[in-house]
């Protein structure tokens, strides 16, 4: 049964949401559209990753020195760590784990931005893409976004994922894994009620995989809700301007949190 959605006026959205058992369409609203994504850009550099393990290429023991790229703030959990060294499974698994901002970019030292915006582009064929590693403020020679991306090409690209889940070694069962014990259940996931410290094996039977953006006037939730035996792909991207900062940003929150439970009411 299609969705019924109430979309705030005055914001630009791109939403996607798919059944991935029959493949029908629930719900759709301009899901071509580029919207700036921030983090969500991040699943880019996962499956590059995920693909170069996979073929031999690297080794989830490889250790990775965090003093290869210049300091970053903001989301993350290494920054705050005594360690400079760690295994790159476990540095990807921050990424999954908190968005780490420093993983992040020492993951993309090790891989190249090129090779990871040349699997972006094989893998979503309506330009979404991670533009530039992250950075604490952008300057005027800077891309003005870290991604660009489409409801359309991140269903895709977690429909692809979710169908190699069950395949050892697979570039989707190790994407997925990193993000499952995610910790921001803040936007559509928020529907669900889970404990964002500890979902990955949930009680009620409901499993939440997803990954978040946040920005200044961008909100973005992509993900997959698999409960029942009935597997549910979602994207949903918003962007406004938020001047002064703060301005609108509760009213997205609260339309982006509708969006998941007019999903979860259709889920039954």
């Amino acid at each position: 049964m299609p969705l019924s959605l109430e979309l705030l006026p005055g914001v630009d959205w791109s939403i996607a949401i798919v059944d991935l058992g029959s493949g029908e369409v629930l719900a759709s609203h301009d899901p071509d559209r580029l919207l700036s994504t921030a983090s969500v850009g991040k699943v880019f550099v996962l499956v590059e990753l995920a693909e170069r393990l996979r073929d031999g290429r690297l080794s989830p023991d490889h250790p990775l020195d965090r003093r290869a790229v210049p300091p970053v703030a903001d989301s993350g959990l290494w920054q705050h760590l005594t360690t400079d060294l760690l295994p790159l499974g476990d540095v990807a698994q921050l990424v999954g784990l908190v968005s780490d901002n420093l993983a992040t970019n020492v993951l993309i030292d090790l891989l190249g931005l090129d090779a990871i915006r040349a699997r972006a582009t094989a893998w979503a064929p309506r330009g979404s893409d991670l533009v530039d590693v992250v950075r604490g403020l952008r300057g005027p020679g800077d891309p003005p976004h870290l991604s660009l991306g489409c409801a359309a090409d991140h269903v895709e690209i977690l429909a692809r994922l979710w169908s190699e889940r069950d395949t050892p070694g697979s570039t989707g069962e190790r994407v997925l894994a990193w993000l499952a014990p995610g910790m921001d259940l803040s936007m559509v996931a928020a529907a669900w009620h889970q404990d964002p410290l500890s979902h990955a094996e949930e009680p009620s039977g409901t499993r939440i995989v997803n990954k978040t953006g946040t920005n200044l006037g961008v909100r973005a939730d992509v993900g997959i809700v698999d409960g029942g035996g009935r597997a549910t792909a979602y994207a949903v991207l918003a962007s406004w301007t938020e001047h002064p900062p703060g301005t609108g940003r509760d009213d997205v929150m609260h339309a982006l949190r509708g969006i998941g439970d007019a999903l979860r009411a259709a889920r039954g």
